[in-house]
């Protein structure tokens, strides 16, 4: 760990009196709240940060996995330059990664830890427990997993994914005690090594990235292993063109998530989308990018690994030391045996899957109709003043973008901006 940075406080020197002078606490020490605490520290915000660098990605992600992102949509935010991907490799002597180089999840791990060091300064490994409005009705009290309890101005949930894993109930009856790598049935975000499946017979649900990619790794770790998609057939990403002709840029215009009007404009102005309908941003959220797999990808899974379209598990059930699949597909109902089933099926965002929130803060919290994600200002601000979400759970309401790292600065800046009034001396 770094030192403490300039005004970074430990908690015993701090009193509420307000919320002047007190620091702002950033839950998550991925991408996101990565960049919030740079650009909070920036702008001479007392600011302490908690979670594990990066550990979704160091512990949710199978060994040998690439990001499906391009370098340029990659980076993660800070207020000075020198911050980027390719300044990382840069300063490590590293060739420069271009859009026909698939980024292995292990590079960015290494740029985050490195940008964590000199962008961020301390991050402190303990867990937050609680979150609670403080006794004087303004700021929150924060508890930790080691018995500290510190005062915070604002508090700013950047905890990514974790906890958001969806299994279907129909596969989840495989796992009274819960998905995991020791079940019948997991997620992928459980497994960091897939090579103890060798030999076995494993069903990948899911036609995205993760499914994919997943089925490939565990192919070439010598599982016999088959895909099931619900869709009627597998989507696969166009190959970046570096000199696309100047009809093709108009037509399809180039953003962090693809090319296409629909997703520039979700990337150029994702603060317009709030004013959207809510009906209308659920609609974009949930369709403006839908499963497919990184160009790079195909090679390894079409005409390779089997894959099942049109397929959906209508029953599944324990038999013996394996599971017994009873799977809907186009010539009727069929029903086959597996000795594990990996779900690939996405993630749900729920505010009840954030535990560290108290009753009284979840029960104050207001909802984006027709989810539970939380309804947000224009600066990331719930309705519970001071608390802000960014990220996945702030994807309903600023769209797609916010699903992944080139969100990170639209995000960091608004929150920084509104944030470090909170704090501020009077």
């Amino acid at each position: 760990m770094t030192q403490s940075l300039p005004g970074q406080h430990p908690a015993h020197e701090l009193a509420f009196a307000g919320r002047a002078g007190l620091p702002v606490v950033v839950v998550g020490a991925g991408p996101y709240g990565l960049s919030v605490a740079a650009h909070l520290r920036g702008a001479g915000v007392p600011v302490r940060i908690f979670g594990d660098v990066l550990g979704s990605w160091r512990h949710s992600m199978a060994t040998g996995m690439f990001l499906k992102s391009t370098p340029d949509a990659t980076d993660l935010s800070a207020p000075e330059p020198g911050a980027r991907l390719a300044d990382f490799r840069r300063v490590h002597g590293e060739p420069e990664l271009t859009e026909l180089t698939p980024i292995p999840c292990d590079v960015f791990v290494r740029y985050g830890m490195w940008f964590q060091k000199r962008h961020v300064g301390e991050v402190d490994p303990a867990r937050v427990v609680a979150v609670e409005q403080a006794p004087s009705g303004r700021g929150f009290l924060v508890r930790l997993d080691d018995g500290r309890e510190l005062p915070a101005a604002a508090v700013v949930v950047a905890t990514g994914l974790n906890g958001l894993a969806h299994v279907p109930e129909e596969l989840r009856r495989l796992a009274p005690e819960g998905p995991g790598v020791g079940s019948l049935v997991s997620h992928t975000s459980h497994h960091t090594d897939l090579s103890p499946y060798a030999g076995q017979r494993v069903a990948v649900i899911g036609g995205g990235q993760s499914a994919l990619e997943s089925a490939a790794l565990l192919h070439e770790a010598g599982t016999e292993v088959q895909v099931l998609v619900r869709e009627a057939r597998v989507l696969w990403g166009t190959k970046p063109d570096p000199v696309r002709p100047w009809a093709q840029r108009v037509a399809k215009p180039a953003s962090p998530l693809g090319t296409g009007w629909v997703l520039a404009a979700v990337c150029r102005a994702p603060g317009g989308l709030r004013r959207f309908p809510a009906a209308a941003r659920m609609l974009l959220f949930r369709r403006a990018l839908g499963p497919s797999g990184g160009w790079w990808l195909r090679d390894r899974v079409e005409d390779v690994v089997p894959v099942r379209t049109s397929s959906r598990v209508t029953r599944a059930e324990a038999d013996g030391s394996g599971v017994r699949l009873e799977v809907a597909g186009p010539g009727g109902s069929e029903t086959f045996a597996v000795d594990h089933v990996l779900a690939a099926t996405g993630y749900r965002l729920d505010l009840d899957a954030v535990p560290f929130l108290s009753p009284t803060v979840r029960g104050a919290l207001t909802c984006v109709p027709g989810s539970k994600a939380p309804h947000l200002s224009a600066s990331f601000e719930s309705s519970v003043p001071g608390l802000y979400f960014t990220g996945s759970l702030a994807a309903p309401m600023f769209g797609p973008m916010m699903r992944f790292v080139a969100g990170t600065e639209f995000a960091a800046t608004r929150i920084t901006r509104h944030a470090s009034r909170l704090s501020a001396p009077r």
